[in-house]
């Protein structure tokens, strides 16, 4: 199999997360315009930016780059994102067939987040970011209105 370039990566995690949220009767609108984020759901009452990344399993760990990152005339140009821009990441990891919704504000500032699927060897807790916790479907349940 050959390598997917950045472009299929990406359209890739976007249409898991459209998937996803279809299922779960979560409205999916793209913006018409070049924004920052790649999606927005309707969780009704609130809508939320998505920006979508391609996270990678690394042994015990998901890693999700938390960046864009493309050449410009003098370099490449790294940049964050912002509160303004986006409102939550949702990774998709391929290998496990799974996204992961990773709230912004959790996040802020960070370049790489690490989504731990066991527990660590030496039993720390503390700033541990399981996996499980940031499942798509049972992170955005818990932030939908009950019926």
């Amino acid at each position: 199999m050959r390598e997917l370039t950045t472009n299929q990566k990406g359209l890739i995690a976007e249409n898991a997360v459209i998937r996803r949220a279809i299922m779960m009767g979560i409205g999916v609108a793209r913006p018409l315009d070049d924004e920052r984020y790649d999606l927005i759901l309707d969780l009704r009452p609130g809508l939320v930016r998505v920006q979508c990344k391609w996270a990678v399993r690394q042994g015990g760990v998901v890693v999700v780059r938390c960046y864009t990152c493309r050449r410009g005339p003098n370099g490449m140009i790294v940049k964050r994102y912002s509160a303004d821009e986006i409102d939550v990441f949702v990774a998709y990891c391929a290998e496990l067939d799974q996204c992961y919704l990773l709230p912004r504000d959790e996040f802020d500032g960070k370049r790489l987040i690490h989504l731990r699927l066991d527990p660590s060897r030496n039993n720390q807790t503390a700033k541990v970011n399981l996996a499980e916790e940031y499942e798509f479907g049972a992170r955005l349940q818990r932030q939908l209105p009950g019926p």
